[in-house]
């Protein structure tokens, strides 16, 4: 007679990583990519809600509406890269210390930011996102893992169009710098 009793950890975790049709070392990889982009949304999105907290002047209330908008277009991003990871059957960020490990973008914990120079700092970390964003496309379209790139290609969209609403902001009659 057949062992009924609970199936064991190790073929628990054989069915996780079933779920796709990538290889180990393509799910690893991919989840490796992804996870990076992952902690610089998060980090990007504290860096916005940061300046939505603490922004003065005389265009308050149009900086604020923008950072809060940012923010939360760029924290729905999170959860759809974490699902993604776990459905290629690897495991995610655990932590904001883990966060920390993993991004790339500069936190700012200057406890006054003129907002000229939240503007540019946050359009500037936009352009870095689209950047990371583009070599992790490419990187998962070798892979090719079409629903990564799906969904790299609408934040693509996504931040390059926070970056524009920033530029656009912050003009004063000459480039920011």
């Amino acid at each position: 007679m057949a062992d009924r009793s609970a199936p064991s950890v190790q073929s628990k975790r054989h069915r996780i990583a079933m779920v796709t049709d990538f290889g180990p070392n393509a799910a690893k990889d991919i989840a490796c990519i992804l996870n990076a982009l992952l902690a610089d949304a998060f980090a990007l999105f504290l860096k916005t809600k940061n300046f939505h907290w603490h922004v003065r002047g005389p265009h308050f209330r149009d900086y604020h509406l923008l950072f809060d908008e940012q923010a939360t277009e760029i924290l729905a991003m999170t959860d759809e890269i974490a699902e993604r990871v776990r459905k290629l059957g690897e495991g995610t960020l655990r932590s904001i210390g883990d966060i920390a490990r993993h991004q790339t973008l500069e936190d700012n914990d200057a406890s006054h930011v003129h907002p000229l120079d939240m503007l540019v700092e946050l359009r500037k970390d936009n352009q870095l996102f689209t950047a990371s964003l583009r070599r992790a496309h490419h990187a998962c379209s070798e892979h090719n893992d079409v629903a990564s790139t799906s969904l790299i290609e609408t934040y693509i969209d996504h931040a390059e169009k926070r970056a524009w609403f920033l530029y656009e902001a912050s003009w004063i009659g000459e480039r920011p710098a």
